[in-house]
């Protein structure tokens, strides 16, 4: 299954991406079930199954995408969790996930520009597997990890790296509003089945900038649901991004930055494209 957030007419609502269309479902069980959130903690599978011939469907073309999961209580991202992008950091090897954290309001969806902030000449982009907790733990042991997982998808840590780097912490250039692109679906682990295998290619303008299968991780899925579950306790609609490989525009000689009118997409086998321009930052 396929599951997405949208609005359509200015109305929020969320779905099943079927084909060329996405199912409404939230007009049906919005009620009870107002967001994808709520429907991955309640585990509305069946629910959602039987509402779809009642629901009504639109044109992909027709919505506007939202965050996969627009009102995560977290999103926990992982750093320097690929040898390659280690390297070319300059990093030390460690032992323990590299974690930082990315705010709700700095996130955007499939399609929607993204804006490039007039305090800042060195936007970049960062590809990443995104997964979303789908049933609450704490001390999860990372052979029953993947049970807690409700789907994958992809997700841009698009970074804003002069601000990064104005100290050792990180969230400053990772919380620009816009910047945090994440979608453009959710695919469940039925239906993406093994993930470890699956490629990831970054391209700007067409061109392909980074590309890395998930095996190539330094932490798994699974131990990093279990590190993360160890010091915070994992909640329905949770989001881990799980770092980026190498290639990214600051390691490049010369630097890639990203400019207005340039197009990134994060593609990854089985769960689809996410696709977004850069624009300049409109201010009021």
């Amino acid at each position: 299954m396929r599951l997405a957030s949208f609005k359509i007419a200015d109305r929020a609502s969320w779905g099943v991406v079927a084909e060329d269309s996405v199912i409404d479902v939230g007009s049906v069980l919005g009620q009870a079930l107002p967001d994808l959130r709520a429907a991955i903690g309640n585990h509305a599978y069946g629910e959602i199954g039987r509402s779809l011939t009642q629901a009504p469907r639109h044109r992909l073309e027709t919505v506007e995408w939202l965050p996969v999961v627009p009102n995560p209580g977290k999103i926990i991202c992982v750093g320097l969790n690929y040898e390659e992008h280690r390297k070319e950091t300059g990093r030390s090897r460690a032992g323990f996930p590299a974690i930082f954290a990315r705010f709700a309001s700095s996130q955007t969806g499939h399609l929607t520009p993204v804006p490039l902030s007039h305090l800042s000449t060195q936007l970049d982009y960062e590809g990443e597997l995104a997964v979303v907790v789908g049933r609450r733990g704490r001390y999860i042991p990372a052979r029953d990890a993947l049970a807690h997982v409700a789907g994958y998808s992809c997700y841009n840590d698009i970074s804003v790296r002069d601000w990064q780097y104005h100290t050792h912490q990180f969230s400053p250039g990772k919380n620009f509003p816009g910047t945090g692109a994440f979608g453009p679906w959710l695919v469940t682990p039925d239906e993406l089945g093994p993930y470890e295998t699956l490629r990831l290619e970054t391209r700007v303008n067409g061109t392909v900038v980074q590309s890395a299968t998930f095996e190539q991780m330094i932490f798994g899925v699974p131990q990093l649901i279990e590190y993360c579950s160890s010091f915070t306790q994992l909640e329905p609609g949770d989001v881990i991004i799980t770092g980026t490989p190498g290639g990214v525009g600051a390691k490049r000689q010369p630097p890639l930055w990203l400019k207005p009118g340039d197009v990134t997409e994060v593609a990854i086998e089985r769960i689809g494209t996410l696709r977004n321009t850069i624009i300049s930052e409109r201010r009021s």
